[in-house]
């Protein structure tokens, strides 16, 4: 029964990663949505995925940042959208620990719609190499309880890696991880 109830729960895991994939794919064949050029839209036919791999799910314990201090994030512009640290966000990932900070967008905390979103941009060991060199997005909910499950197969680049007619935050440094974070999606190879 255990092993049916873990098989049931990995299968879920590996369908939601799916989703998201099918969710990302559409939105950049979507001539409202796409972050791409026209002319890459064109020949647009799918992101490159690193393979899914349920390790890169963690659950992580949450401390809330008691009287956040708002500060302007750094950009790939003059743009400094403001956010403040909302939460630190501790997990174990390939047996090792790590601690990332999570940031609250000051202008959507009063949004119906993204009242309780959480933005994690962080750096790993891919950077460069096989995944988008300015690091990667996760977006993550407000979670009820003093955790959050973060999939870093959800990971997606920022919209500067396709376009530079964008303006993408940077990763604040406290948010690199030293390993190799081989889950979401890859760097953006032009056709």
């Amino acid at each position: 029964l255990l092993f049916t109830i873990a098989a049931n729960a990995q299968s879920r895991r590996v369908k939601d990663v799916q989703d998201f994939q099918k969710k990302i794919n559409s939105e950049f064949k979507d001539e409202k949505e796409s972050p791409l050029t026209a002319e890459d839209r064109e020949v647009f036919t799918t992101l490159e995925f690193f393979p899914i791999d349920t390790a890169f799910i963690v659950v992580a314990k949450i401390e809330l940042i008691n009287d956040p201090v708002t500060f302007k994030m750094k950009t790939t512009t003059d743009r400094l959208p403001e956010y403040r640290t909302y939460a630190r966000a501790s997990f174990e990932l390939q047996g090792k620990p790590f601690v990332l900070n999570l940031y609250q967008n000051v202008n959507f905390m009063d949004s119906g719609d993204l009242k309780d979103y959480l933005f994690l941009p962080f750096t790993d060991k891919t950077n460069g190499v096989s995944s988008y060199g300015g690091g990667r997005f996760i977006d993550l909910k407000i979670p009820k309880k003093d955790v959050i499950t973060i999939d870093f197969n959800k990971a997606y680049n920022p919209y500067c890696a396709y376009n530079p007619k964008y303006s993408c935050p940077i990763p604040p440094s406290e948010n690199h991880l030293g390993l190799f974070v081989e889950a979401g999606v890859k760097d953006y190879k032009k056709k």
